[in-house]
């Protein structure tokens, strides 16, 4: 089997992320990395640290190719660009690696504009390379679990569910409100569960959305999506609350014909707190489902695995699929139109 050679842009918590993931998968090797901070270019990661996963450690860069310019490792032989670059810089950077004739593995969100969405899409399309995109959601395993569950008929066709995805105000992301360089919570944040309805339930028809909003930006809002003339009812909840003791939750109740699924998670600082995921079933009983240890890395993983395997047997898979990618940023700005007009968006 040939192996698959990775380059990667941007080594911060994400890059950080990737790399111990692509350290754990057979048939791929990390040959290239392009980072503008010359300590990190060194191997000195040891200043990352994330919201899980290891604290960052030296790494060994000797045997692998370091640049501080985009251009000049897109020149390197290696078949894979892996961006994990800030969002302002996605659309660049997956426009310079296929360019170079590389595919293309994009960190969420694809790009901040449905405009520039649409523009990386077909220049894959037309470059005959795949885009592929880190939404890593489905690969966590309650997730995984639901879109199972859903796909399979097993618990009847898929009514209806509510999603959730709450942070207190990310007051140490001086841009997280910068509509240019992060796009606030639904870009950075319900962009999550936006490209999870749309892989289990397909694309609305139509979103109706009521919030909060802080720079011009949804800071919080609800809503409920249209599906017109298919009988399921979904809505979700996200953004920032104003307190920061405010916990990290996320969580779904999906309603299945013959079944409901149910998982919440909150990340306190005095620990965690779970309501565990589990099959409710109309006579009454609950099962609990195991889902492993719980390490986020082992999403990571997963997912890499998955675009390794799409290049190596030249499968695109829907989940990491840049139009899906795409699809989840215009609901968002949808949502957006919506609570800024109080009106129903078409979509």
């Amino acid at each position: 089997m040939k192996m698959v050679k990775v380059g990667i842009a941007g080594i911060g918590f994400m890059g950080w992320i990737h790399w111990l993931a692509y350290q754990q998968i057979e048939g791929v090797e990390v040959v290239a990395i392009c980072e503008t901070d010359e300590k990190r270019r060194s191997g000195d990661w040891t200043g990352i640290q994330g919201n899980f996963g290891p604290a960052g450690q030296d790494v060994d860069l000797s045997q692998i190719a370091t640049y501080g310019d985009l251009d000049q490792m897109c020149e390197h032989d290696f078949d894979m660009l892996d961006v994990c670059l800030p969002p302002s810089f996605h659309t660049l950077a997956i426009e310079k690696g296929l360019g170079a004739g590389k595919h293309v593995f994009c960190e969420k969100p694809l790009s901040l504009l449905e405009k520039e969405c649409d523009q990386v899409v077909e220049k894959a399309a037309s470059a005959n390379r795949m885009l592929m995109v880190g939404h890593v959601l489905p690969y966590f395993p309650e997730y995984k679990f639901a879109r199972a569950a859903v796909e399979s008929g097993d618990y009847g066709n898929l009514i209806g569910g509510h999603f959730k995805r709450i942070i207190s105000d990310p007051t140490w992301l001086p841009d997280f409100f910068n509509a240019e360089k992060i796009g606030g919570p639904l870009l950075d944040l319900h962009v999550h569960d936006a490209h999870f309805i749309r892989l289990i339930a397909g694309m609305p028809k139509g979103v109706y959305s009521s919030g909060q909003t802080k720079n011009n930006l949804v800071s919080f809002c609800h809503s409920i999506f249209d599906f017109e003339d298919r009988p399921i009812s979904i809505a979700s909840s996200g953004g920032i609350i104003n307190q920061q003791g405010r916990p990290f939750t996320h969580g779904f109740e999906i309603q299945l014909e013959k079944a409901t699924l149910h998982f919440e998670y909150a990340a306190l600082e005095s620990g965690d707190q779970l309501m565990p995921l589990k099959v409710i079933k109309p006579d009454g009983t609950v099962e609990l489902i195991d889902v492993g240890d719980g390490d986020p890395v082992n999403a990571f993983v997963a997912e890499i695995r998955d675009v390794v395997g799409a290049l190596t047997t030249n499968t695109a898979l829907e989940s990491l699929s840049g139009a899906m990618a795409r699809d989840a940023i215009k609901i968002c700005h949808a949502e957006s139109k919506s609570v800024m007009s109080g009106q129903r968006i078409e979509l």
